[in-house]
């Protein structure tokens, strides 16, 4: 593989999770925004609070799609860690939408049912960008680099007499046999 496929294989593999990534959010979009007008417009809620409890409905929602969907293939060995940063990055991510629709109404007075969900959308679409890199960074960890090709040893590291385009080859490889999931490791048997 050359260095231009590895790195296309590397663009393909981030276009094909921020594909995922963008419809499971697009799911959690709808489901924010539906919570948010039906609160907003069935109880007397305050915009902000309507905002913030329709947000963690989302975050569940998010959840789900995203451990069991956009992320199935990463690491599942620490369930609880995985939880627990989720719901700190996600508390993040609401800190920056809803601030951004609490500025708007309470520093703005943009307070109309129009302007409330327009910025409650912007603040989403900000807190989306946090998301994404948090996320994949630190919550859904990719598999250990254990896994490696059988063609790729560490025996046969690179030398200084790699050329780079083998050198780029090979890290592309490693990078892609990182997100496989793993066709050897079975679940663990239920216990009765």
């Amino acid at each position: 593989m050359s260095e231009r496929g590895a790195l296309r294989a590397r663009l393909d593999l981030l276009a094909r999770e921020v594909a995922k990534f963008g419809a499971v959010g697009a799911v959690g979009l709808l489901v924010n925004i539906a919570v948010f007008n039906l609160l907003r417009h069935t109880t007397d809620l305050q915009v902000v609070r309507a905002s913030v409890l329709a947000t963690f409905v989302a975050i569940l929602c998010n959840y789900v799609g995203f451990r069991y969907w956009t992320y199935r293939d990463r690491d599942k060995t620490g369930r609880t860690r995985e939880l627990t940063l989720f719901l700190l990055f996600s508390a993040a991510g609401a800190v920056i939408e809803n601030g951004v629709l609490y500025l708007a109404t309470y520093g703005f007075d943009w307070n109309s049912p129009v302007q409330s969900n327009v910025f409650k959308i912007l603040g989403i679409g900000i807190a989306t960008l946090f998301r994404f890199w948090s996320y994949r960074t630190w919550v859904f960890k990719a598999l250990p680099a254990e896994v490696r090709p059988a063609e790729v040893r560490p025996a046969e590291a690179p030398s200084a007499e790699t050329p780079p385009a083998e050198e780029a080859t090979r890290s592309a490889e490693r990078f892609l046999e990182q997100r496989r999931p793993a066709e050897t490791v079975e679940p663990d048997p239920v216990r009765h």
